[in-house]
């Protein structure tokens, strides 16, 4: 859920989301389920958003891809770990 949170706006090479629209998509997901999460469960979904990132930037440097996803990634890192509590 968390790391889909992250990536669900990609239509191409894997992209970080906007963190709004992260937020947005955990809060419907939470709506939709019927139960709010946890400050743990919310936190572990900030901190998979971010794994995921993270983990895309490496295979696209590593292939030679677009280096959008790690812009994206160093542009957002600080804050994601701050939802994170991490």
């Amino acid at each position: 859920m968390g790391a889909a949170s992250g990536s669900f706006a990609s239509a191409g090479p894997p992209m970080l989301a906007p963190i709004d629209s992260s937020e947005a998509f955990l809060l419907a997901y939470q709506d939709i389920r019927g139960r709010l999460f946890s400050a743990v469960e919310l936190e572990i979904a900030w901190a998979a958003s971010l794994w995921m990132a993270a983990y895309n930037a490496r295979e696209m440097a590593l292939c030679g891809g677009t280096p959008a996803g790690g812009d994206a990634l160093r542009a957002q890192a600080a804050e994601r770990l701050h939802r994170a509590n991490a």
